[in-house]
């Protein structure tokens, strides 16, 4: 059943925006007993006559209409008390000759009962403004009473007190109204602070945009790499990464239109983060459409979805290349190892239901150590392939950046699980390198993963990626253990490792070797430094860099060079 007028104006949250339903009754009440007693006074004094008295009790009639609002009070009540006003009031100029005649106040009763009865339910000030019109046509009925019937000498004293009660009424409405808005104001000025005070208690970023993208408000923590500054003066599309800004200005366009939109992209100082953000068109009434929007840190969730895709892009790499032995040797060894890893990642995820701990304890070790297995014979197959000079390198023009950023991505999460801190200091403009983009990943991740591996908690790792001249140097650098002087030597053989057992428990020796020959492939040369218990710093200099005569040359076909 559909809702009287009556029950939407009770439920409304704007009901006490002017004048609540009891103070507007008990106006009402106070304006009848007032007109009653000055004409009770009038006629105990000096006598009223007819007219007079008549247009008194006429102007009292509309206080006491007024009092049924303590009982029911609606959008409909409110106008026709409105309208009783203002036809008593013109009847009372009527009777009584309007600003010539006996009682000249009356003539602004309709404005005073449009400020008590104005509702932000019935529009802005709508009934004050009606009253404020209205206010003419008490003018006009004088104006013909006077000109039919002629002026008629009055008493001032009366006139006077018709006056009095008419200002008055209207600075008690006046008052009594603002008095209520200012408490509304101050209950939606509070209802804000708490709602703001519990937005910044959340873990992400909450953002008022404009429909250009540029941060009204903000509330809460900003993911690593997001500045709350750069969104609040220059915007969110100049925070992003250039080739993720279409997506993102797509997303904005959506959410304007009303859907709901989560975009992912990479924040424009940090490229081996990422940032995903959900989008929601907020539109106040009186204000022009505007987006909400959460921000939460994704490097997790992109490293994991680029580990599963570069996983599989690896794998098609690999089987490509191989000779008939190596990928008979991959597909019995990997397809297994992918079973049981897919398996035991199935129940780490619970996705058909819970697991009792202790089995929960037993497939977090089986998919550790079929990925540490993985990556053994991954590596293995790769030495094999170098030392038989079958391992190809599919050469190709690329920003050497994408490379280093994915391997960074995809050791955060080792890192933060660790508690080291990892940073990337790569140059603001493109490095075009000519390699094999998936072995410049593969070099970064190796040095990365050997470097978090071996630095305790509270440590840093840091990679470089600079040009000089024709080469790419690319240097991972730690706080951690460091290697002893007579162990440098030995270092980027296979299956060579330094330290003691239980840091030789931790690699198989292969990592190093693995970034050594593929360095080698490229023309290039690896170094070693370190100090032990300072840390270590691995360099690689590689003749790579794409001259600006080549950069002419549009989209070459990527060329393969066996080794």
């Amino acid at each position: 059943m559909k809702p009287d007028a009556h029950a939407r104006f009770e439920d409304d949250p704007t009901h006490d925006a002017a004048l609540g339903a009891p103070l507007v009754a008990l106006w009402h009440a106070i304006w009848a007993v007032a007109v009653a007693l000055t004409a009770l006074a009038a006629q105990m004094m000096d006598g009223l006559k007819d007219a007079p008295l008549a247009a008194l009790l006429l102007m009292a009639f509309p206080g006491v209409f007024g009092v049924v609002l303590m009982v029911r009070d609606s959008v409909g009540l409110r106008l026709a008390v409105m309208g009783g006003w203002i036809l008593a009031a013109t009847a009372s100029a009527g009777l009584t000759g309007g600003v010539t005649g006996a009682l000249p106040g009356l003539i602004l009763t309709p404005l005073t009962a449009g400020i008590a009865l104005d509702h932000a339910r019935v529009g802005a000030d709508r009934l004050t403004r009606m009253g404020a019109f209205a206010v003419a046509l008490p003018l006009l009925a004088g104006l013909i009473s006077t000109w039919l019937n002629g002026a008629e000498a009055q008493g001032p004293l009366l006139a006077a007190v018709s006056g009095l009660l008419a200002m008055g009424a209207i600075i008690a409405a006046m008052r009594l109204t603002w008095s209520a808005r200012q408490r509304r104001l101050d209950e939606a000025e509070g209802q804000a602070a708490r709602i703001a005070a519990l937005l910044e208690d959340q873990p992400a970023l909450t953002l008022l945009l404009d429909p250009s993208g540029r941060a009204v408000a903000t509330w809460g923590t900003p993911p690593p790499a997001l500045s709350v500054l750069a969104l609040t003066e220059q915007g969110l599309i100049s925070a992003v990464h250039a080739p993720d800004r279409p997506a993102v200005s797509a997303a904005l366009a959506r959410a304007l239109s009303g859907q709901s939109v989560e975009v992912q992209f990479t924040p424009r100082i940090a490229l081996d983060r990422r940032v995903v953000m959900i989008l929601g068109l907020f539109q106040h009434e009186t204000e022009r459409p505007r987006l909400i929007a959460q921000a939460f840190d994704g490097t997790a969730q992109f490293a994991r979805e680029l580990g599963l895709e570069t996983a599989r892009v690896e794998a098609e790499a690999q089987s490509a290349g191989k000779t008939r032995f190596l990928a008979n040797m991959s597909h019995e060894l990997r397809t297994p190892l992918n079973a049981v890893l897919g398996f035991a990642d199935i129940m780490r995820q619970k996705l058909f239901g819970p697991l009792p701990e202790r089995y929960a304890g037993y497939a977090d070790a089986i998919h550790q150590a079929g990925g540490h297995l993985l990556d053994l014979i991954n590596d293995v197959l790769d030495l094999s392939k170098i030392e038989a000079e079958r391992y190809q390198l599919a050469m190709e023009t690329f920003d050497a950046r994408d490379a280093v950023s994915a391997a960074v991505a995809l050791v955060r999460l080792q890192a933060d699980d660790k508690g080291v801190d990892l940073a990337a200091v790569l140059p603001s403009e493109p490095i075009k390198v000519r390699a094999d983009a998936r072995a410049l990943k593969q070099m970064a991740l190796n040095l990365l993963s050997n470097a978090v591996k071996f630095t305790p908690a509270g440590g840093s790792v840091t990679i470089t990626l600079d040009a000089d001249g024709p080469d790419l140097d690319l240097a991972v650098s730690d706080t951690g253990v460091g290697i002893a002087p007579h162990d440098l030597q030995r270092l980027g053989r296979p299956f060579e490792q330094a330290g003691g057992a239980d840091q030789k428990a931790q690699g198989t020796g292969l990592g190093l070797s693995l970034v050594r020959s593929l360095t080698e492939l490229h023309g290039g040369r690896m170094t070693i430094d370190s100090t032990l218990g300072e840390g270590a710093a691995v360099m690689i200099r590689l003749p790579v860099m794409v001259v600006e005569s080549d950069e002419t040359v549009p989209h070459e076909t990527p060329v393969t060079v066996e080794a």
